[in-house]
């Protein structure tokens, strides 16, 4: 494999509306936690299906090793780009106003046998987790991802080593 540095983003993240960003914006800050180089994009499923279209069968010849898509209510973004493209898709479920995202949960986690998308969970939690699965993804070869993967690891289990001692410091 390759050390030199990538020219280009190998993450397409990709959210169905612009009103999604905010929501996304843990994931795009792991990524540069990671140096991982990315894209985004808003392209919706169902109002703009050609460049949906266009966006996921240019992925890889334009240097994309995955995708992460967002989407919400219907949530068949995930599911439209994985249909479209080889790369591994990473599904992340909105929350919506309505049914707290388990629409976009439902949605983007029941696809049919041969078009999987890694879907992680609603919220916060399922953005950042995007990401991590996606520099899990790019670190098969890169020895240098997977170091920060392993730094990244060890940093969450000291922060609940040290959540743990200060809980069981002796009430003064």
């Amino acid at each position: 494999m390759s050390t030199q540095k990538p020219s280009g983003p190998l993450v397409g993240i990709v959210m169905g509306s612009d009103s999604d960003a905010e929501k996304m914006q843990p994931c795009i800050e792991t990524l540069a936690e990671f140096g991982v180089p990315y894209e985004v994009r808003v392209i919706s499923a169902h109002r703009t299906p050609d460049a949906a279209h266009e966006y996921a069968t240019t992925a890889a010849d334009r240097g994309l090793a995955c995708i992460i898509a967002a989407a919400g209510g219907a949530a068949h973004l995930g599911g439209v780009l994985a249909s479209l493209t080889a790369l591994p898709v990473i599904g992340v479920p909105i929350p919506t106003s309505n049914l707290g995202g388990l629409d976009s949960l439902l949605s983007t986690v029941q696809m049919p046998g041969g078009v999987p998308v890694a879907t992680v969970g609603i919220g916060k939690s399922g953005a950042v987790n995007a990401a991590i699965l996606a520099v899990q993804i790019l670190a098969q070869g890169r020895p240098d991802l997977r170091a920060k993967l392993v730094q990244y690891k060890a940093r969450l289990a000291e922060r609940v080593k040290e959540t743990d001692r200060n809980l069981r410091k002796p009430n003064a």
